[in-house]
């Protein structure tokens, strides 16, 4: 089955969205380290692991999205961007 151009252009930027979330998870994890050596503030455990889950939700999602060549894959790549969109308004714009 062939599929349409916009869905793998969804699932390019989903894969990207979700590699994007497991660096950043791995970022703040550097960061709390280093914080913690230094003793100046840094991220907080319930942030590392609010960023975890959705990193692995997302991950999750775009092995779904990566697998499949049906309407399953365009629905698991909107919820990588979904995923996201949620982390980025309630862990950095709020």
């Amino acid at each position: 089955m062939t599929e349409a151009r916009g869905v793998r252009l969804l699932r390019g930027l989903a894969g990207l969205l979700a590699g994007g979330l497991v660096a950043l998870v791995l970022a703040l994890v550097g960061a709390w380290f280093l914080a913690e050596r230094l003793g100046v503030p840094g991220p907080t455990g319930a942030t590392i692991a609010g960023h975890a889950v959705a990193a692995v939700l997302a991950v999750l999602a775009q092995r779904q999205a990566d697998r499949r060549r049906d309407g399953v894959a365009a629905v698991a790549a909107l919820a990588v961007v979904l995923v996201t969109a949620v982390v980025l308004a309630v862990q950095w714009l709020a």
